[in-house]
């Protein structure tokens, strides 16, 4: 193994046939011959069903897996994950439409974020799908939603719990939060949903994002858990269910290792036991997003222009920011790090060269790589960004300068 495989643990787990990188049991190049345009995502199914194989299996039988839709919400890649999962979670009407197109039962299905419009609490209401209340403001807007439609509302309260995901990529609790309600405040809404009679399913507990240390996400369950406990008593209905979150996250970056999902399968194991003597039959639910999808995707860009600046070589690609916002650094980094790249035809061996890879936007900002290891790459060739799983394609501005958008294909 060289250098370059070494560097991240991404590539030394790739599939690799006389060093082309495979996908699906395909090389990329033939691939992008089948998609018959670039730049492309790819996802592997079989990659995504491995994952959540290998999560079940270090989870207690009794947690219940749901997938965030959010993360990818490519109808295809949805579609496969309604075979694997116990439910989903969604983030908008459009992601609800998508959810519920699968055929994943309504009641398995619940709603969150923080802005949720009329329209959608109303569309919710009449599909059955749980709400996740994040404000007061809002309950009264479900319960007016419900008494229009002559229904009963389901609906779950969103914790802002006074702690947060230490190590997280994203923190989405402690202190001031724009999603859900603080802690200190739930009784009370607790109370008022009680008064206006809505269908009380339970509470979700969602600390953060994108974690890697086991102690973290330790902590945050043991300190979910007792908080539910201590908000059940003020509950209207005993909980149905308790939405735990997530946090898992996947090595992006060199020095970056993968999570031991197996303590924090075996923390959960005693935590459940003692969650069903505390609040008996509640579904604990597990939700997790890019830890099921975000190794299974790929970005396949290709080189138009080999281009020598004093000294120092640019792959310049018909890829870029507006394709994979993430990777270029301007989703969520504070300090800019690479994503792992290849040249899918030298992914371990032949010619080596420092360059940067960067797209055909007019800024600056429109850097892929910067100054990386890769199998040398000449004009035409293919380039790949890998752990492009998650918040790729749909979390990138692909009407930014008028450039073509990529295509999505799961293999």
């Amino acid at each position: 193994m060289n250098r370059a495989a070494m560097s991240h643990p991404a590539l030394s787990r790739l599939a690799v046939e006389d060093d082309e990188l495979l996908l699906g049991g395909r090389t990329l190049t033939a691939l992008a011959e089948q998609v018959g345009q670039t730049p492309f995502y790819a996802y592997d199914r079989d990659a995504i069903t491995r994952r959540v194989d290998a999560v079940r299996a270090t989870i207690p039988r009794e947690v219940s897996l749901h997938y965030a839709v959010k993360a990818n919400p490519m109808p295809a890649v949805v579609d496969h994950c309604a075979t694997l999962v116990d439910g989903f979670d969604v983030a908008s009407l459009g992601e609800m439409r998508t959810a519920l197109d699968t055929g994943m039962p309504a009641e398995e299905i619940s709603i969150a974020g923080p802005g949720k419009r009329r329209e959608e609490l109303r569309a919710a209401v009449a599909a059955g799908v749980t709400v996740n209340v994040e404000s007061p403001g809002e309950l009264e807007r479900l319960a007016e939603a419900g008494e229009a439609a002559g229904r009963r509302p389901r609906a779950a309260v969103r914790v802002n719990p006074d702690f947060e995901l230490k190590s997280s990529g994203m923190k989405m609790s402690g202190g001031p939060k724009q999603f859900g309600i603080d802690a200190e405040e739930v009784p009370g809404v607790l109370g008022r949903l009680g008064e206006l009679g809505l269908h009380f399913r339970g509470l979700h507990i969602f600390s953060g994002s994108q974690n890697l240390s086991v102690a973290s996400l330790v902590e945050a369950q043991n300190a979910t858990f007792d908080l539910a406990y201590r908000l059940a008593e003020d509950a209207p209905a005993p909980l149905e269910m308790l939405n735990i979150g997530g946090g898992f996250g996947i090595p992006y970056f060199p020095g970056e290792e993968p999570l031991d999902i197996a303590a924090c399968g075996e923390n959960l194991e005693r935590r459940v036991e003692e969650c069903r003597d505390r609040l008996g039959a509640v579904e604990v639910m597990l939700e997790l997003g890019r830890y099921l999808v975000g190794e299974a995707g790929v970005y396949a860009c290709r080189v138009l222009d080999r281009k020598v600046s004093r000294g120092h070589t640019f792959l310049v690609t018909d890829g870029g920011l507006h394709h994979h916002l993430a990777a270029s650094g301007n989703f969520g980094q504070v300090i800019r790090k690479n994503y792992p790249v290849v040249t899918p035809r030298r992914v371990h061996d032949g010619p080596r060269e420092t360059v940067s890879v960067v797209g055909p936007l007019c800024t600056p900002l429109d850097l892929l790589a910067d100054r990386v290891e890769m199998g040398r790459a000449e004009e035409g060739d293919l380039v790949a960004v890998l752990q492009s799983g998650a918040y790729g394609y749909s979390a990138s501005p692909h009407r930014f300068l008028g450039h073509p958008p990529p295509e999505e294909v799961l293999v």
